[in-house]
């Protein structure tokens, strides 16, 4: 990421998640192979909860690794594993040749909401997952960023003094939650700016293609929907075509907005579909 910034560009990137079944990961592999023209900085895998997911991650970010001219960015959570297991599993991305790493505390299985309680033999904080990978090769190190603040956290700045930690332990790069105000991104910035730390801070970009289930989601992660974005897309309830324009127009309008203000570049949560990030970049002129 430094160095693309440095030369410059704007970076755009992509996450995916790990299919369930046979049909997921046919539309994944199309997801990707839609996308994969438009050159992006890294496309990013998640890693389920407790590792629920482990070995598809390490499997997806392999083949992207092998068979694309992607750069795969693997996650990994403190969730459910000892310490002795997360060495495991970084020893095994590194052995399969994947190199960036996006680290994360992770979430209790009840939600993020729920008391974090850390797994015996384990990890409790992001930044001590940084400090091993760090320890346990040449990793290239992503992290996550909370516009609103996580919700654990007592304050933005509280939060905002955790992203600091972490970039000190040796994260290059952090990805925000999704959210749906340009001011909320760019005060997040400013509070990590103030504090002497120039890591990039990229926007993650979700398009409201259902409002009840972004809502939904945005009262567990700690993301607000604003009532001028509901009252825009409720405005054509009954026309779901009309609603789902509505949804790709306005994250089209805070991806021109975050842009014009500085923001790196932009990185979409795509739920493993190409079709509403297309849009997006059809609107604003980004071609391959």
């Amino acid at each position: 990421m430094r160095e693309i910034l440095e030369r410059g560009e704007r970076s755009f990137s992509f996450e995916f998640f790990p299919p369930r079944d046979e049909a997921g990961e046919q539309q994944l592999w199309d997801a990707i192979r839609a996308l994969e023209p438009y050159r992006p900085s890294f496309v990013s895998v998640t890693y389920g909860a407790g590792g629920g997911t482990r070995d598809k991650t390490v499997s997806i970010t392999s083949r992207i690794a092998r068979e694309t001219s992607l750069t795969p960015v693997a996650h990994l959570t403190c969730v459910g594993h000892t310490r002795a297991e997360l060495q495991r599993i970084l020893d095994t991305y590194a052995a399969e040749g994947v190199q960036h790493v996006m680290l994360l505390r992770g979430d209790p299985s009840e939600g993020p909401r729920a008391e974090w309680t850390p797994t015996t033999g384990g990890l409790t904080y992001a930044v001590e997952l940084v400090e091993l990978a760090r320890s346990r090769g040449d990793f290239r190190i992503g992290v996550a960023a909370f516009p609103e603040g996580h919700p654990s956290a007592y304050s933005l700045d509280a939060d905002a003094d955790v992203l600091v930690a972490k970039a000190k332990a040796g994260a290059e790069f952090a990805v925000t939650q999704m959210f749906f105000r340009a001011s909320d991104y760019f005060g997040l910035v400013e509070r990590v700016r103030d504090r002497g730390v120039d890591i990039p801070i990229m926007p993650g970009i979700m398009p409201i293609l259902n409002l009840n289930a972004i809502r939904r989601q945005g009262e567990l992660i700690g993301t607000d929907v604003p009532a001028d974005v509901v009252a825009r897309i409720s405005a054509h309830e009954g026309d779901p075509a009309a609603m789902r324009a509505q949804g790709i127009a306005l994250a089209a309008e805070l991806c021109e907005e975050l842009l014009a203000g500085g923001a790196p570049g932009l990185h979409f949560y795509t739920l493993n579909r190409s079709k509403a990030t297309l849009e997006v970049f059809a609107a604003l002129n980004v071609t391959v």
